[in-house]
């Protein structure tokens, strides 16, 4: 018998979410990676088998931050971005895969509300300014979800 026969390869799905946290004066809520230490985010996470992305954001906001999606107020930016997965991620995707599609979510809270961090995930969280933000994120999706939230932000007021 091989080793791995019996099991499964359960692969990481190419479809995600990202998930800005934000207040009405554009506080950003903040992310270390726990397996990349400085890396700062938004909540991430990609869909699970047959899950809509808006499921995929609630879970992914609970799982991350312990903050029930239901008490707030989530909206589904309908803007995605296409980017490539950074080599040192793709063993977590079934070979051959090298690109991932993440649909941008807004969450709206009153303020700083309690955030209960996942340490397998997360090394720590901190509430920012959004110009601060849009310069401490990693990605560029994320920095592109960050400029669709204040323009659409000031426009809103």
């Amino acid at each position: 018998m091989m080793p791995d026969e019996g099991r499964c390869q359960s692969y990481k799905n190419p479809i995600s979410v990202l998930v800005v946290v934000y207040t009405l004066d554009l506080e950003i809520l903040l992310l270390e990676r726990a397996d990349r230490k400085g890396f700062w985010q938004s909540v991430t996470g990609s869909c699970e088998s047959g899950e809509k992305t808006y499921e995929t954001a609630v879970r992914e906001l609970k799982e991350e931050t312990g903050i029930n999606a239901n008490d707030h107020h989530l909206i589904n930016w309908n803007m995605s971005n296409e980017f490539e997965i950074f080599k040192h991620w793709r063993g977590r995707y079934a070979p051959g895969v090298t690109h991932n599609v993440e649909h941008a979510f807004g969450l709206l809270v009153p303020g700083r509300v309690p955030i209960k961090i996942s340490p397998r995930e997360h090394l720590q969280f901190d509430w920012v300014r959004i110009e601060e933000a849009m310069d401490r994120v990693f990605s560029w999706t994320n920095v592109d979800a960050l400029r669709f939230l204040l323009k659409n932000h000031a426009s809103s007021r």
